[in-house]
């Protein structure tokens, strides 16, 4: 095998089947010992004689259909297999969502705790490990890239110790093969590669997986029209995945006995939209078509704004809620501030086609809707943004306290310069004054609603179930200080 893709084992999992259970690799190990920890959120997966898991993290897979199409040798393989390979790969190709617990909401528990994120652990573990000290010593060429590959920018030190021999950042699915090309051919390789926008493939570029993505994830959309300051992806040009793309990879997952999965893009509510305005046609006609295949669906990211149009103006929510008929649907949506004037300055589209003047009425009416229709938010919170004041958080708390009502998780995240910010400072405050009073907050909130869900969302598995209570009786006694009186 020439090109060995890879990560750690906390990508490398299917969380137990339970996608936001994979939030607790971001935190760390609180209540019980790392080992335990780990199981919960990071087990290890079922691999075949070649040590290929059964699935694995959605870009790995892009990254290895981009190299097979390419007439590459080239295959995810487990981090506890990598090993077999060492001697004769020429690459070892490795992606992350999070390497060093920077970005939120990792970088948020590691300011309040003062701990490191099991996941930046365990990456650093992976490459200390036997392997990958072996190929370092074999000369193996060490690719990274992912969503965080912007990390290893601030990590020189570590880019010689592990010898890093290129960062790729940005979409990868072509400069890959230009890469794996020239190390074939002996030629040297760039130590650093930016994908812009005009370089990231276009719609007929992208590769369909070919074999299952962790937790069923099937991506339809990529890039995001509402350009918010803070984020990277709308740096991205806008690409909708056609109807033949996404159901050649629900077949993959399908086939491969994965029946539950993930609708993935920056806004489920705007494939196939012009703009902000969601298409109902195109939207009942995807959920439609996955519903075909999947037992059960997740969203992963939805604009509340989105949410608040499409059932106004269409009654759409209910009806996607209809077609996907479960217990309730889970999904990730941004709230970033409760101030109207902070939202105007750093992003001013987030509540199109209404008003950002309106921005907190938004969050509230968005929130009422997905209550109704059993949709399940976690919720993040943006602390330390570029020209926030304490105004700006004391109306933030003042949301989220109006939120009380509705069923949902919501999370602080500490600012990481990133998208068109990346030039500003990062969040370095000590989390005093009103931040302690958002943190409390948002913990009071969480852990009102977890007890409620976590009977529901773990209903068949009883021993994570005990081990899930449990953490949560450690963070209620630990945190009693911020709760109590309220």
């Amino acid at each position: 095998m020439d090109f060995i893709i890879t990560t750690d084992r906390s990508m490398m999992t299917d969380h137990h089947g339970k996608e936001f259970v994979g939030f607790l690799t971001t935190a760390p190990p609180v209540a019980l010992p790392e080992r335990i920890w780990n199981w919960i959120c990071m087990p290890k997966m079922k691999v075949d004689k070649l040590g290929r898991p059964y699935q694995a993290p959605y870009g790995l897979r892009k990254i290895e259909s981009a190299l097979i199409d390419a007439g590459f040798d080239a295959y995810v393989i487990d981090p506890d297999h990598v090993h077999r390979y060492v001697k004769s790969a020429k690459a070892i190709l490795i992606g992350h969502h999070d390497y060093f617990a920077l970005c939120p909401p990792s970088s948020g528990w590691w300011i309040m705790t003062k701990k490191e994120p099991v996941n930046s652990r365990s990456f650093r573990r992976f490459m200390e490990s036997r392997a990958m000290v072996e190929a370092r010593k074999n000369g193996v060429k060490i690719i990274v890239g992912g969503p965080s590959a912007w990390q290893w920018l601030f990590k020189p030190d570590l880019i010689e110790r592990w010898k890093i021999s290129c960062i790729i950042d940005g979409e990868a699915e072509k400069v890959v093969v230009e890469i794996a090309e020239k190390i074939l051919n002996g030629d040297e390789i760039p130590r650093y590669v930016y994908v812009g926008a005009k370089d990231s493939p276009d719609l007929d570029e992208i590769p369909t997986i070919k074999f299952p993505s962790v937790n069923g994830l099937i991506e339809v959309m990529r890039g995001c029209p509402r350009r918010c300051k803070f984020c990277s992806v709308t740096l991205r040009k806008l690409r909708h995945y056609t109807f033949d793309m996404i159901e050649r990879e629900l077949k993959v997952n399908v086939e491969n006995g994965v029946f539950n999965g993930i609708i993935h893009s920056e806004d489920v509510l705007l494939y196939g939209a012009r703009g902000v305005r969601p298409n109902p046609e195109k939207l009942i006609k995807l959920h439609k078509l996955v519903k075909r295949y999947y037992k059960n669906i997740a969203w992963s990211h939805v604009s509340l704004s989105s949410v608040k149009f499409a059932e106004e103006e269409y009654g759409l929510i209910g009806k996607l809620v209809e077609i996907i008929d479960q217990d309730f649907i889970g999904v990730e949506v941004g709230i970033e501030t409760g101030s109207p004037e902070l939202a105007k300055k750093i992003m001013p589209a987030k509540a199109k086609p209404y008003d950002v003047e309106d921005w907190p009425e938004i969050v509230i009416d968005a929130f009422e809707i997905m209550h109704e229709n059993n949709i399940i938010p976690a919720a993040t919170i943006i602390v330390g943004l570029p020209d926030e004041t304490e105004i700006d958080v004391i109306k933030t708390i003042d949301l989220i306290e109006r939120l009380r009502d509705y069923r949902s998780l919501i999370v602080p995240m500490y600012f990481v310069p990133m998208g068109a910010f990346k030039d500003k400072d990062w969040f370095r405050e000590d989390v005093k004054g009103v931040y302690a009073e958002l943190a409390r907050v948002c913990l009071k909130h969480n852990v009102y609603w977890i007890k409620k869900l976590v009977n529901t969302y773990f209903k068949r598995n009883i021993p994570l179930k005990a081990l899930m209570w449990l953490v949560i009786k450690f963070v209620e006694i630990k945190t009693r200080n911020l709760t109590e009186g309220c």
